[in-house]
């Protein structure tokens, strides 16, 4: 009877050890969690082994770099129970011991995953879940393997959060990768693995290192090389030998000025990936942003002004430019009207780019990858620039008369004008205005893309008020309206000598949408221009003669909606666009991510040019510096590949290249050498620039 009683004591006793949800080991201490102990029948119970490494030692990543193993589990669970998904790790750290890399944890860690109760068990039944780990500890030292099987007595309930290991699931789960939605490319340039992030706050990123989940990707201890190339991270490398191949999987580390590291899951496609970009921020980041080594928003205002200035000497808005500024220099427009007039004509011109580019940043938030001028990729917005200009040069030409493009057509017609027509003025020069970019334009609408809101639509607005700020000098200097020529019956010659470049503009975007819709679309096009200006002429006519313009222009109106609205938005078709000469002349390939890749995996050195149909920058500099005949020769001599990439309608492929490389628009140019370096040229290319690239 005492044996009897003594082995059932010893049973009693074994029960806790054989049920154990925590154990302790020499160097290690192993808890089991379940967010509930009283799971409900089929609904998600989430389970975590936490493993607490003794002060001086550690445990592995899934990944564990080039020494140390990651953590196995097996589980035993109730009949009818699936199997629990692969474990899920936090953000690992790094450990160099005796040169060799490893991701670690030092402290104590959660790994998680989850088990769903089979739908209709009974309240109250026992659920035991049982998992034996083993795992690698290590010091600077030594390593020891260790093991443990751990049970929880969970049983059937409603459940409800258990309130000492729900929390700390939750914890461990707010310590996992987030998944990064944004696209991540990488690519192998000679030996080096290069990998771009598009990430958010970058001012405030001060280290970052990333952790790939296969081994044959990077080369585990060579340091990474962490820029900022636009608005993405740049992490450079050694390759691993053979090297990666397909996607890449990983972690980003990413350490914030006064926040705890976040990681990020990532997984980055064989793709385009920038040229080393700017150092990351040492400390907090400043107001400004000096700290990180880019430009602070001071000087980018001024270059988004200065790009702005530079905008009123193009062919379709210098000639609404001149004769709004000789319309001030009448004898019989006093100092008050002339200034408010200026600052009517640069409120329409500052609220319409202004809108234009709060519609870029709130397409990108949504998901769309677009860019300055991204309206000018749509037929339909070149069918309708068409008529717009045509009507525009019809009336500088003397067709008719509308006080709201000249602001001097008489004396009782210029006062109608006034303050209205100014406004309506400076939007229209704007909406003209943005199929061109220039200098000092392409660096500031880039850095708008990345900015927060409020500061990138001030990029915006400094774009519009540089493209007013003529216009508004004269409006308020005296002097600049005393300086300018009287007006006489020279100002009708003027008129219809400046119509000149507007009917040439016209001529431009006639063949713009040819380009981009076909011969038919051209047709409809030139069409409905010439329709339009027959109703024109008509209501000129009547114009003239005192006499109503209701038909004409209610017909003029018909006739710009219905060919803008009937041109077709797919894609033409085969052989309908025309290679520019520059691109057939240097023998240039067509763009993709993967090609600029092989090309320089082989070492081989290109000329990459961003370019769209509809950007007049684009066209000079194709048919000017880089059409010639020496920068052929010269090209073929050193062996470089002439790489296009047309931007005339929406390409999904040049859009992330041009986000990755801080880029709202074209034209761009890059020039990759054979050594792997990358550099970008001016958008005003000249002949002696393009020849003295290095082969």
């Amino acid at each position: 009877m005492i044996r009897i009683l003594a082995l059932l004591l010893a049973a009693l006793l074994a029960l806790p050890a054989l049920a154990q949800s925590v154990s302790d080991q020499p160097h290690t201490k192993v808890e089991l969690l379940a967010a509930s102990a009283a799971p409900a029948p089929g609904k998600p119970l989430t389970i975590g082994i936490a493993l607490s490494p003794k002060a001086g030692w550690h445990t592995y990543w899934i990944n564990p770099g080039d020494a140390g193993a990651p953590t196995r589990a097996a589980w035993t669970l109730p009949a009818g129970t699936a199997a629990p998904a692969e474990l899920q790790y936090p953000v690992p750290g790094t450990l160099v011991v005796s040169g060799l890399m490893n991701h670690v944890y030092e402290t104590t860690n959660v790994l998680i995953t989850g088990v769903t109760p089979p739908a209709g068990l009974a309240p109250g039944r026992a659920f035991p879940v049982t998992v034996k780990v083993d795992w690698l500890v290590c010091s600077h030292e030594q390593c020891v393997p260790e093991s443990t099987t751990l049970t929880l007595p969970l049983s059937i309930g409603d459940g409800a959060a258990d309130a000492t290991m729900g929390p700390r699931l939750v914890t461990a789960r707010e310590a996992l990768p987030k998944p990064l939605a944004a696209a991540a490319s990488w690519a192998v340039q000679g030996k080096r693995f290069v990998l771009s992030v598009p990430l958010a706050g970058l001012d405030n990123v001060q280290r970052a290192w990333f952790f790939p989940a296969g081994d044959l990707v990077i080369n585990h201890v060579t340091p990474q090389a962490v820029t900022r190339a636009g608005d993405a991270l740049r992490i450079e490398t050694d390759a691993a030998d053979p090297g990666p191949e397909g996607d890449v999987t990983g972690v980003l580390r990413v350490e914030m000025a006064g926040e705890p590291p976040i990681g990020f899951a990532i997984t980055a496609r064989p793709g385009s990936v920038p040229g080393p970009g700017a150092a990351l921020a040492t400390g907090a980041a400043s107001d400004n942003g000096d700290s990180s080594g880019e430009p602070g928003l001071a000087l980018i205002l001024l270059g988004a002004v200065l790009g702005g200035l530079i905008l009123n000497i193009m062919p379709c808005v210098f000639p609404i430019l001149s004769l709004k500024a000789l319309a001030l220099a009448k004898g019989n427009v006093d100092a008050g009207k002339a200034r408010a007039e200026a600052l009517a004509y640069t409120a329409g011109v500052v609220i319409v780019v202004t809108a234009l580019g709060g519609m870029v940043l709130a397409l990108r938030a949504a998901g769309s990858q677009v860019g300055w001028a991204f309206q000018l990729q749509d037929p339909r917005v070149i069918s309708f620039l068409l008529l717009l200009v045509t009507a525009i040069a019809l009336n500088l030409a003397g067709l008719f008369e509308v006080t709201l493009t000249s602001g001097n057509l008489g004396q009782d017609q210029a006062r109608s004008g006034g303050v209205r027509g100014s406004f309506f003025t400076g939007a229209l020069a704007a909406f003209v205005a943005t199929p061109c970019t220039g200098p000092f334009m392409a660096g500031a609408l880039g850095a708008a893309l990345v900015l927060p809101t409020i500061q990138a639509l001030s990029i915006f607005a400094g774009l519009g008020f540089g493209l007013a700020l003529p216009f508004l000098l004269i409006g308020f200097i005296p002097a600049l309206r005393r300086r300018l020529p009287k007006p006489g019956a020279w100002m009708a010659k003027l008129r219809a000598i400046l119509s000149v470049p507007m009917f040439l503009t016209a001529l431009a975007l006639a063949w713009v949408l040819g380009q981009q819709a076909g011969v038919n679309g051209m047709a409809m096009g030139l069409a409905g221009a010439l329709l339009l200006g027959l109703f024109l002429w008509w209501l000129g006519a009547r114009q003239h003669g005192g006499k109503s313009l209701l038909v004409p222009g209610v017909l003029s109106l018909t006739t710009v909606v219905a060919a803008t609205l009937l041109i077709e938005t797919g894609t033409p078709p085969a052989g309908a666009t025309v290679a520019s000469t520059a691109a057939s002349e240097l023998n240039a390939v067509k763009f993709s991510p993967a090609a600029l890749a092989d090309l320089r995996a082989q070492g081989k050195p290109v000329f990459l040019f961003m370019t769209a149909d509809w950007c007049l920058t684009c066209k000079v500099n194709e048919k000017g510096a880089m059409a010639s005949a020496a920068v052929a020769e010269s090209f073929k001599a050193k062996g470089i590949t002439v790489m296009e990439g047309d931007w005339t309608r929406s390409d999904p492929e040049i859009s992330d290249w041009l986000e990755q490389h801080k880029r709202a628009g074209v034209p761009v140019y890059v020039y990759y050498d054979a050594k792997g370096g990358e550099r970008e040229l001016p958008q005003i290319l000249t002949v002696d620039e393009l020849t003295s690239l290095a082969g």
